[in-house]
């Protein structure tokens, strides 16, 4: 007698992984797309918290422009921002931003004081509660 698994058990064993990759990778899915979220969020915080110490250094009021210039790394008046976050969603590269704007100006939208920092990449889910 051969030793060996036959063709329904081999069968059996496929579908049960396919049944649990089918439970699983929603979830993850998921789970990926909550963490960009909780990720992009932060990145928005640390915007909104590089805007409003500059505005207090500068004697600035609500409704004052702020721009990249201002709080980022190589501020004339100093860095108010380590380094410049990237939304974890953007498919944004190197090659689709115009010369004018860094990657994070094409993920964010600073805006005035007194007004959160939006998300560009995903505005209807990422933004600052």
């Amino acid at each position: 007698m051969k030793k060996g698994f036959t063709l329904v058990e081999i069968m059996i064993v496929v579908a049960i992984i396919g049944l649990l990759a089918a439970i699983a990778i929603p979830s993850f899915m998921r789970a990926r797309t909550t963490s960009q979220q909780n990720a992009c969020i932060n990145n928005l915080r640390q915007i909104e918290a590089a805007k409003d110490q500059y505005a207090l250094e500068a004697g600035l009021t609500n409704l004052a422009v702020v721009d990249f210039s201002n709080i980022g790394p190589g501020a004339t008046g100093g860095s108010y921002i380590k380094a410049w976050p990237n939304c974890p969603a953007s498919t944004n590269s190197a090659a689709s931003v115009t010369k004018s704007e860094t990657l994070t100006e094409a993920d964010y939208t600073i805006s005035v004081i007194g007004s959160n920092a939006l998300c560009r990449v995903v505005p209807a889910t990422h933004d600052l509660p």
